[in-house]
């Protein structure tokens, strides 16, 4: 009988000390010096990128910091309002903003301008490229734009290793080796590999190794 795993713990926190910059240097430089009363800043590129990683770490320091920001996605119901204290309004996944949507984002864009709040936004393609409507697209492309690459293959070995030390848990370099060739390589897939691959060794009481991961692969497929 397999064991029913405990649960792991809490996800770390995205935060800016354990954002893996890669290539994507300036995009973190310019967000952590940004200061109340800039221009707007875009951030855009693949899935796995680190876009949304980047967004909750700006929020993580704006708030230890005592300032206050409002967080906005195709998720949260309409009208959008954010409160006279917020400084920073952030707008994820821009790509995915219905018609309804992309009016409650203009609007907020219009009251963040004339009270001075920054809006820091992200999208899987550049301003000029999404669906959305002219004006819109006008504003979340006026700032800074930044282009954000997936890391590479090194780096990211380096971040699953990580993240497997924090659990306790041990990669050997057969299971790495095999996990980069049977699996996407953008980090958020393979942290969530990482996830089923630690459930699956936890409810079975047996080490990660390259069979054990077959074994879960060829209970899913039958499934």
């Amino acid at each position: 009988m397999k064991q029913i795993p405990l649960a792991i713990g809490p996800e770390p926190e995205r935060t800016f000390d354990n954002f893996l910059p890669g290539a994507n240097t300036g995009a973190l430089a310019h967000l952590q010096a940004l200061a109340p009363g800039a221009p707007p800043v875009y951030l855009w590129g693949p899935e796995g990128s680190g876009k949304t990683h980047l967004l909750h770490a700006f929020v993580e320091r704006a708030e230890r910091q005592g300032q206050h920001a409002a967080w906005f996605n195709a998720a949260t119901a309409c009208p959008w309002n954010a409160s006279e204290e917020r400084e920073w309004i952030v707008i994820d996944d821009a790509q995915a903003l219905d018609p309804e949507h992309q009016h409650a984002a203009f609007s907020l864009f219009v009251d963040a301008t004339a009270r001075g709040a920054v809006v820091v936004s992200a999208g899987s393609v550049p301003p000029v490229d999404l669906a959305v409507r002219e004006d819109l697209r006008t504003r979340l492309g006026w700032g800074h734009v930044f282009a954000l690459a997936p890391l590479g293959e090194s780096e990211v070995r380096a971040a699953l290793r990580r993240e497997a030390d924090r659990r306790g848990t041990f990669l050997s370099d057969d299971v790495m080796d095999y996990v980069m060739t049977r699996f996407a390589r953008d980090l958020k897939h393979l942290m969530a590999q990482l996830d089923r691959l630690d459930e699956f060794s936890l409810a079975n009481k047996r080490a990660i190794t390259v069979p054990l991961l077959k074994q879960m692969l060829a209970e899913e497929d039958a499934a």
